[in-house]
């Protein structure tokens, strides 16, 4: 018996081994900044400024199924040609407005036939007499709707906080030859048109210039322009992150780049030979909780020159076009992105200096959620009609 329990103790030796993944306790996420839904902390921050929901060409005779900030809706555009945005299902008994059709003054649901205009006004109500004599009682929940920049605008929060839709310097002042041309797939994204992970994870990447792990494959030709020096700081409605890059020549690339308020994306070419100011801004709007798409407007003098701007992981492929392993051995920002879950864990993270820029962008953030949660208007709203246009910094520089 002796010799059997040495045998055993032989092949079941103790270990003293700390830091395996048993008898963790369940990860959590910072919920407070990641859901987007109504009445959440977040939602109810970005439900204080305008959101781009489609190209302006999405709202057609035909309705169109939209999803924003965790709402479902149906977009559409009336005979006159204004565009409307309505939740799906009709005040009378439910049926979806989707299956309506429109008509020169709204949207007639496909059950009883009521009307309603793209304000959600009850014009009609076929089958009530008189066409329904307590119609204007009633109401069709909608969303105002706004077009600018090829872009459909929509504001779905309070109604008394309704601010401006903004107007962008670098949108409004264009060169001789240029035009503004308006996307929705998801440029900066790193794979499809909507990405299935949280908006955030998107967002921070902005003011991170050391994610990923080799350079983007639209910066191949300066492959040997490596980072020197990096430095972060806000303005009134954004978190900078100022990258350096010094060049085979000696010169250094200042590339600065801007996450703004609510959900901006406003980042140079990442080409160094593209000088300047930056051509186009981007806005992530959260379609949910763990889905996001990118819109973006730029100007540019050649139809589809946004679209060629497309991330291509192996340098010359799209990535729809590659396959699962081909996806393993050029990740990108898409990869890295999902890869963290539908909601990154933020209890399971080890921030270290260089996710300065990250830590910063979530205080502006819970700023503005305790702005707000107090009963002020958060950063980046105007209710002024004539407002200064925004202006970013952001954009690429060469320093001698």
């Amino acid at each position: 018996m002796s010799d059997r329990r040495a045998s055993l103790s032989r092949v079941i030796p103790i270990t003293t081994d700390t830091g395996t993944g048993y008898g963790r306790p369940p990860p959590t996420s910072r919920r407070e900044l990641a859901e987007v839904g109504p009445g959440t902390s977040m939602g109810e921050l970005l439900r204080r400024y305008w959101h781009p929901v489609g190209l302006a060409a999405d709202a057609a005779s035909v309705p169109r199924k939209v999803r924003a900030l965790g709402e479902d809706l149906v977009l559409f555009r009336d005979g006159q040609q204004r565009p409307g945005l309505v939740l799906p299902h009709c005040i009378h008994r439910g049926a979806s407005l989707f299956y309506g059709t429109t008509e020169e003054r709204g949207i007639r649901c496909c059950d009883h036939g009521w009307l309603f205009d793209v304000h959600g006004h009850c014009l009609e109500q076929p089958w009530e007499p008189g066409g329904g004599r307590a119609r204007d009682k009633l109401r069709q929940p909608w969303y105002p709707v706004q077009e600018l920049y090829g872009l459909l605008w929509a504001y779905m929060g309070p109604p008394e906080k309704k601010p401006v839709l903004p107007r962008y310097e670098c949108l409004e002042v264009l060169d001789e030859g240029e035009f503004l041309e308006a996307d929705d797939s998801s440029l900066g994204g790193g794979g499809p048109a909507v990405v299935d992970c949280n908006w955030l994870q998107h967002f921070e990447t902005l003011v991170d210039p050391f994610h990923g792990t080799a350079p983007h494959p639209a910066q191949a030709g300066a492959a040997a322009a490596a980072v020197s020096d990096v430095s972060w700081d806000t303005t009134e409605i954004s978190v900078r992150a100022v990258a350096l890059h010094r060049l085979p020549d000696g010169r250094k690339w200042r590339r600065i780049s801007e996450a703004g308020l609510p959900t901006l994306r406003v980042v140079p070419d990442p080409r160094p030979g593209r000088l300047g100011p930056v051509e186009s801004v981007g806005w992530a709007l959260p379609i949910d909780d763990t889905h996001f798409r990118i819109y973006t407007v730029g100007r540019v003098r050649a139809p589809g020159e946004l679209d060629a701007l497309r991330a291509r992981p192996d340098g010359r492929r799209r990535w729809e076009d590659l396959s699962e392993v081909e996806h393993q051995r050029h990740p990108g920002d898409y990869e890295a992105m999902v890869s963290r879950g539908a909601i990154a864990h933020h209890s399971e993270e080890h921030l270290v200096s260089s996710d300065r820029g990250v830590v910063m962008l979530r205080r502006m953030l819970q700023r503005q959620l305790d702005i707000v949660q107090q009963g002020g208007d958060p950063a980046g709203v105007s209710f002024d009609p004539d407002a200064p246009l925004v202006r970013f910094s952001a954009g690429n520089w060469l320093d001698s």
